[in-house]
């Protein structure tokens, strides 16, 4: 018995503290979940941490700097260790998270925001402790993911809790420059702008501000930058840097754009000698420069440029009521000038000029603006001109030689002109409004000059007229005196002709009767002959008869009469059958009756 009592002990005796050993072991196991961090809280420990410090780096008491992952984990004893399981930090897509760090090194003067050390995206606090991370607001952020990281050390800014501490969310979305937008970069951090400028001056190599480290490192200041940001998605932290989207500078079709820059490099003039009134520089420098912006839209930092537009076509400027559409003779009026008669009279003058795209660069470094070219030079070049030359013509030479000055006023302007780099088109005299009552007289003059006119017209008509009626009436006793000349004439040639005629009857008459004499003489001696032959042959008796049956039968003489009465036995019928023979003599036949 005793030997197995000793044998039963020395098996408790060994096997109770393994146990106990092996309970403590799993006492001390604890379980991440795939989602969550674990946060160490050590309770007590031989070291404590030193004033000023919240995160433990040396296994002293409080918030331990090295977190837990997901899984299982040995050895933290529930009595000396206490393990938060915290969500892990997720950043939706298209935004991006702030970081605040609660410890660190202090931030040097002249800074506002924490640099940038290598820390795994503040997942390794450890890291950021011992290379020197600052606490405060820091320069570097997340962007969309998840994240663990220890929120004993960091405080992470997301757009779900933007709102407690005081941030828009807005501010955490990824800033987006439309494709015809420019951002202007105005940086909250980095040295101070030199007195004499305006705006930090480029530096390179910080990715467009998305690393404002680099930025800090290669010497950037803040404020307003020289350099834009061009269209794109860019991940830029909201207290390190404000982005203004603005539109591109658009230059239209006939026109180029003159910058003048207020920040770059050096001024360097590079318009040469013969260019005294003012100078030009290269494309950033600060000045004006000497090349022109071509029509199209372009990435220009308004806040620290100005471009001037000027029309590169025909300008025409209007000393009159009336303005162009682009409004740069607004305040240019009628040109009172004063003859050489003492008469005031208005003039509306209409000047066309031209400024050449390499020229545009000239005007402005020698006038400013294209609004101060019209106001200062061309104002006073034209107005004087008109005011001077004036004195030397009446107004009735500005009325009746009006083209010729309009000649001489355009070639003494495209002569001045042309000392300002401007090409002077042409100038051209509109309306010219006299004295009214100097008008009046030449209006009284003229309608007297006119009616004067009309009445000499009318009494040449006069003249004409009655010209034309002593013409008519000389022409109709002309037609009479030529008409009895002419009756004359006929009468004579009347006469002349009846006298032929009875001298041709005459002799035609003493012709035909000795023809006739002849004939007859011809004819009774051939008859004779004929009537002696007739008498010999035949005899006196029987060709006497034969010549009275001739004759009857020549004059168609009636021998037999034609109703013959015969009297009837008793003679009662024979009158009475001959009228009726008589009458159906006379009748005529019936048609179809024999």
């Amino acid at each position: 018995m005793k030997t197995i009592f000793l044998l039963a002990f020395q098996y408790w005796f060994i096997t109770l503290p393994v146990l106990g050993i092996i309970a403590l072991y799993f006492i001390s196991c604890v379980y991440i979940p795939e989602s969550k961090v674990g946060i160490v809280i050590k309770r007590f420990a031989f070291k404590n941490l030193q004033p000023g410090e919240i995160i433990a780096l040396n296994g002293e008491a409080g918030y331990q700097a090295d977190t837990l992952a997901p899984g299982l984990h040995f050895g933290f004893w529930i009595v000396q260790y206490h393990i938060e399981k915290v969500p892990m930090i997720r950043v939706p897509q298209g935004e991006l998270a702030l970081i605040v760090a609660k410890t660190g090194a202090a931030i040097p003067p002249g800074r506002i925001l924490a640099r940038t050390v290598d820390c795994d995206h503040f997942q390794d606090a450890r890291a950021f402790l011992k290379h020197g991370g600052e606490k405060g607001r820091q320069l570097g952020v997340i962007t969309a993911g998840s994240y663990r990281i220890n929120p004993a050390l960091f405080t992470v800014i997301t757009s779900e809790n933007a709102h407690q501490t005081g941030l828009d969310p807005h501010l955490l979305r990824i800033m987006h420059v439309d494709p015809d937008r420019v951002g202007i970069v105005t940086t909250l951090d980095g040295m101070p702008i030199e007195q004499t400028e305006i705006a930090g001056p480029i530096v390179t190599g910080h990715d467009n501000f998305q690393n404002p480290q680099a930025f800090l490192t290669a010497g950037g200041h803040r404020g307003l930058q020289e350099q834009v940001l061009l269209s794109g998605q860019w991940n830029i932290n909201p207290w390190f840097a404000h982005i203004e989207p603005v539109p591109m500078f658009e230059i239209p079709i006939g026109h180029v754009g003159v910058v003048i820059s207020y920040v770059g490099k050096a001024h360097l003039d590079i318009s040469g000698p013969e260019f005294k009134h003012g100078d030009l520089v290269d494309v950033g420098h600060k000045g004006v420069w000497g090349t022109p912006l071509l029509p199209g839209k372009h990435p220009v930092n308004t806040r620290i440029m100005r471009v001037e537009l000027v029309p590169t076509t025909n300008i025409v400027l209007n000393w009159a009521t009336r303005t162009e559409s682009h409004h740069f003779d607004a305040k240019l009026s009628s040109i009172t000038v004063r003859s050489r008669d003492g008469f005031a009279f208005n003039l509306d003058v209409s000047q066309i000029i031209h400024i050449g795209s390499n020229e545009a660069p000239k005007v402005i470094s020698r006038a400013g603006s294209l609004q101060n070219l019209i106001d200062h030079v061309l104002q006073p070049i034209v107005g004087n001109y008109f005011r001077n030359s004036a004195q030397d013509y009446t107004v009735l030479d500005f009325l009746s030689a009006r083209s010729q000055r309009q000649s001489e006023a355009a070639s003494h302007i495209e002569a001045a002109l042309r000392e300002y780099d401007v090409e002077g088109i042409d100038t051209l005299i509109g309306d010219i409004t006299p004295p009214e009552s100097l008008m009046k007289t030449q209006t009284d003059r003229k309608l007297a000059e006119e009616c004067r006119k009309t009445y000499e017209m009318q009494e040449a008509a006069e003249k004409q007229r009655q010209q034309l009626v002593r013409q008519t009436s000389l022409a109709d006793i002309q037609n009479q005196v030529v008409g009895a000349e002419q009756g004359v004439n006929i009468a004579e040639l009347h006469a002349t002709a009846a006298v032929k005629k009875s001298e041709g009857e005459a002799a035609s008459t003493r012709l035909r009767a000795s023809g006739e004499a002849e004939a007859i003489r011809a004819t009774g001696q051939a008859k004779a002959d004929a009537y002696q032959a007739g008498v010999t042959s035949l005899g006196s008796d029987v060709y006497g008869m034969l010549q009275a049956f001739q004759i009857i039968a020549d004059k168609n003489l009636r021998v037999v009469p034609d109703v013959l009465v015969n009297s009837g036995p008793n003679g009662q019928n024979g009158i009475l059958d001959a009228l009726m023979a008589m009458m159906t003599k006379q009748r005529p036949a019936l048609p179809g009756v024999n």
